[in-house]
Order: C-alpha cells, then sequence, then structure tokens
C-alpha cells in the first residue's frame, strides 16, 4: 500500500497487511502517546500528525519498507548520530522488517518534536530543554 484513500487511521491500519499491522499499531500508540496536542489526520493517503495545521510526523506502509517521516529539520540534525545508522532518506527513515523498527529511537524522535520549533534544539541525548524566552 502505498497511498490510501481511508478517511482515517483506524481504516487505514485495518487495510495494512497483517504482518506489518502490529508495528504501525505500535507506531501510532507511540505517536498518540508523545504527541499531546497534535491532531491525528490522514494526509497524503498516510497517518500524519499535526500542529497548528502543519505536519511534523507521519508514517506508512510502503511496498518495500515502513516509512517514518520526521519533518522537523532541527530534530533530524539533533539526532544525526543516531540516525546516522539507519536508513535514512531526506526526511524518511526507512525499516525493511518490522522487526528492525527501532522503537526506542522513534519514541526519542517523537519527545523532540512534541517541544515548539521555536525553543532552544533537542537533544538526542534527552535532557530538559527549556525554552529560551
Amino acid at each position: 500500500m502505498v497511498r490510501s484513500e481511508v478517511k482515517d487511521v483506524a481504516g487505514y491500519l485495518a487495510e495494512v497487511d497483517e504482518g506489518r499491522r502490529d508495528a504501525l499499531v505500535r507506531l501510532r500508540e507511540l505517536c498518540r502517546a508523545e504527541l499531546k496536542g497534535f491532531d491525528e489526520v490522514m494526509a497524503y493517503g498516510m497517518p500524519a500528525y499535526e500542529r497548528n495545521g502543519a505536519a511534523e510526523i507521519a508514517f506508512a506502509a510502503q511496498k518495500q519498507y515502513i516509512s517514518f517521516y520526521l519533518m522537523r529539520g532541527d530534530v533530524r540534525e539533533a539526532f544525526a548520530d543516531r540516525l546516522a545508522a539507519h536508513d535514512m532518506g531526506k526526511g524518511c527513515l526507512r525499516f525493511r522488517k518490522p522487526e528492525h523498527i527501532d522503537f526506542d529511537l522513534v519514541r526519542d524522535l517523537l519527545r523532540a518534536t512534541r517541544r515548539p520549533p521555536w525553543c532552544t534544539p533537542p537533544t538526542a541525548a534527552g535532557g530538559d530543554i527549556r525554552t529560551t524566552g
């Protein structure tokens, strides 16, 4: 499935291949737990998480892999060292097999993403990030 025509995330997950469904459900659960205040929507045929009308995270079951889209450049930069070990495009982290998804990394990326872009840059190591003003 590359692009779905369903109207909600539950419908999307219902039509995903059974071998990938558990991993995608887990991604959804992480997104919902970590991205408080974001809206869960279907955008471009995939589940996405928006803040103020702008998608910052999305995921999808592609033909050859599961993709996790990380739209925030500041978060990608902060996690460059950890992302280097993975198949990463410009803004898309690709997992060829569901069992290869690094859910700890995904959780950390989501936690960094939930900080507004105007905050001090996120850190891959975690820590207390405070706003700059």
